[in-house]
């Protein structure tokens, strides 16, 4: 499979400010092809970038401003095949299981066994997903940066992170480590960044989508981590900005696969 995808921000930042911008694909081994291209530009001049490797092939581009400023980011990717499928540790099984600050699996621990008290393994990872589903309203706009899965559970509704959040949460609650990666969606409608579900199950790490907005089998990964604190597309570390244009693109060459949930699928 061949998948294109590119992203296009513009920001303004004030004086001393630090940013941390994670938008290229994650560079995992096995693609049989992978070719990439970022520009960040300020006033029309490069801005100089320091690439720094994180969790699962994720990578983070570092800048800072001295003044205030305009910024482009332009970056684009073509990548064809399927990256190798990730060698769990058990350092991250144990981080991935427990509470985190978006994913409050101890608070909904009493949730997730009322709910899925005896089901284990790919069943319950099926009944999350569709509990979360059947649940949960998909409206733009609709959460707070700030929103964790509990805040979600209340108010019923959200965007991909927050459903991602709950079914996080309800699957650590069952001691099933899990985590949030986010990705470029081919197919996905309104284009944006999205995020996903992965939980560990049978040995391997697997991709659920409790939105069911896109096939999972063409999603390619960005960044994963604990929760959404963990994979923001673009974040500030002092000074502040505010966004003034995102559009994402991703495409696959081709037929887009057939979504079945009920399928593991694994995130590549």
């Amino acid at each position: 499979m061949q998948r294109s995808v590119a992203a296009r921000l513009a920001f303004k930042t004030v004086a001393d400010t630090k940013v941390a911008l994670a938008v290229s694909v994650a560079r995992n081994p096995g693609y049989s092809s992978f070719l990439e291209s970022l520009s960040v530009t300020a006033g029309g001049e490069d801005v100089p970038l320091t690439e720094l490797s994180d969790h699962h092939g994720g990578r983070f581009h570092y800048m800072e401003f001295a003044e205030p400023t305009e910024v482009l980011v332009d970056y684009a990717a073509n990548v064809s095949g399927f990256a190798l499928p990730e060698e769990p540790r058990l350092m991250e099984l144990i981080r991935y299981v427990r509470p985190s600050r978006y994913a409050e699996s101890d608070r909904l621990l009493p949730t997730a066994y009322a709910e899925f008290g005896g089901l284990q393994g790919e069943e319950l990872v099926n009944a999350v997903r569709n509990w979360v589903f059947s649940e949960l309203r998909y409206i733009s706009g609709s959460s707070r940066g700030t929103d964790g899965a509990v805040e979600t559970l209340l108010h019923r509704r959200g965007v991909c992170r927050d459903f991602a959040h709950l079914a996080i949460s309800l699957l650590r609650g069952k001691n099933v480590p899990a985590r949030l990666a986010a990705v470029y969606a081919p197919g996905l409608s309104p284009m944006d960044f999205h995020a996903v579900a992965e939980a560990h199950v049978n040995g391997a790490w697997h991709v659920i989508d409790p939105t069911g907005l896109a096939p999972r089998e063409s999603m390619l990964r960005i960044t994963a981590g604990r929760d959404s604190s963990d994979t923001a597309f673009l974040s500030t570390v002092g000074g502040s900005l505010s966004l003034t244009q995102l559009q994402v693109s991703a495409v696959v060459d081709g037929e887009l696969p057939d979504e079945d949930p009920t399928k593991l699928v694994t995130l590549h």
